[in-house]
């Protein structure tokens, strides 16, 4: 590593779900050994503790002091390392300058954002600088969006070899699933519906399910979205709306896009939650319909998002406890169909909290796939998804530390 002391960098290691992710590296390289990595953040003393929570051991721990708005700072800590992987959320308030710096200094970031619009910004704003300098920047490596993104492609490698030709028509259907929200991913949230109440023309930027796909990727079928509760008879059961197809689907799309459409020109794509068969799956999937919809419009208006941001959601840096996120797992399943009629199936599983203990190994092996297993010669600068920048590695690192499955039904 000429220059470079650090192969990669935990940047926001004080967060709910930098602690995770810190104590996941660690249990994984340890400290001091052929893995060399450290910790940053703006406060001394929390990263102190931090280390302390690790172990004896965890002193030992390199830690660089550094604020998010500092730009000068940011591009010192960039120099010490070949990846940054980034939890500070809300990253449209936080983020910005560290993507910035990594694409202005050709350093690969990773982070686990669900925030399609500050996406957008962002490749609008560095995607040329990062091209010419090489930096491979991926968002979304978390619950939102590799579960999606590497499910997806998992069942196009398998359409291709069973049949020839990608499947037409994907769907995600949620069979199970169980975790909580830590306080850091509903202020993302909470940002997003701000932003739509006081800008309403993103709600229309919101609704395109290309607004990150590449200007080149056409044409662009129009897309299934599961807006109400309706009968799905290829899951045979009630579906309703999934809180995360905002962004997931649009990773999707854009993975597409990036890889020349090798889904296809025409590939449709939407994701739902199964609420089961008979009166009971209906009515569960009209409450779940009802609820989200309703919070969606409290969290747009500024007195109702107040009330629920002061007594109802929990605060940053509060999440699920470890017993909870231990409980926690997911169950996917992807409903695969060609054109000309042929189907598959395929299932991906995860154990722990989806969006804290399985994201903390899934963003762990995401910043080592691309520190270690993905040369530069192969994968140039610019910006990336997880499917399009490490597919297949990742996959296998994930099957053989992180807890996730991948099935061919």
């Amino acid at each position: 590593m000429p220059q470079q002391s650090h192969h990669f960098v935990v940047f926001g290691a004080t967060s709910f779900v930098g602690q995770l992710l810190t104590r996941y590296l660690y249990q994984r390289h340890g400290i001091g050994g052929e893995v060399k990595w450290a910790i940053a953040g703006r406060s001394t003393a929390k990263l102190d503790q931090v280390r302390q929570s690790l172990g004896a051991d965890g002193r030992s721990l390199p830690m660089i002091v550094c604020d998010a708005a500092d730009e000068i700072a940011l591009r010192e800590l960039c120099s010490t390392t070949r990846v940054v992987v980034s939890t500070v959320g809300p990253y449209a308030f936080y983020g910005s300058p560290l993507v910035k710096v990594c694409a202005e200094t050709g350093t690969d970031y990773c982070d686990l954002t669900g925030e399609v619009q500050w996406i957008r910004r962002m490749i609008t704003a560095h995607e040329a600088t990062a091209k010419k300098s090489g930096a491979r920047i991926v968002h979304c490596c978390g619950f939102d969006s590799i579960p999606s993104d590497l499910g997806v492609h998992f069942l196009q490698v398998q359409a291709r070899a069973k049949f020839g030709v990608p499947a037409q028509r994907v769907k995600l259907r949620i069979k199970a699933f169980r975790g909580g929200f830590s306080g850091g991913t509903v202020a993302s949230l909470m940002n997003v519906l701000k932003e739509v109440g006081e800008d309403p023309s993103l709600r229309k930027e919101l609704g395109d399910p290309y607004s990150i796909t590449p200007p080149s990727a056409a044409p662009r079928p129009r897309q299934p979205d599961v807006t109400l509760a309706e009968y799905d008879e290829d899951a045979r059961s009630w579906i309703a709306p999934f809180v995360m197809a905002a962004i997931n689907t649009r990773i999707v799309h854009r993975s597409n896009g990036l890889s020349g459409q090798a889904y296809g020109a025409d590939f449709r794509y939407d994701e739902a939650m199964m609420t089961g068969s008979g009166l009971k799956g209906r009515a569960t999937a009209w409450g779940i319909t009802a609820g989200l919809g309703g919070f969606v419009l409290a969290g747009a208006l500024k007195p109702t998002r107040a009330l629920l941001e002061r007594h109802v959601l929990p605060k940053p840096g509060e999440g699920p406890t470890p017993e909870a996120q231990e409980k926690g797992f997911y169950d996917l399943r992807f409903i695969g169909k060609t054109a000309a009629g042929d189907s598959l199936r395929c299932k991906l599983t995860g154990d722990r909290d989806p969006g804290y203990g399985s994201t903390a190994k899934m963003l762990g092996e995401a910043v080592a796939c691309l520190a270690f297993d993905v040369p530069r010669d192969e994968v140039k600068g610019g910006f990336w998804t997880p499917a399009t920048a490490m597919g297949d590695r990742l996959i296998e690192r994930l099957k053989a530390h992180a807890g996730l499955t991948f099935e061919a039904l």
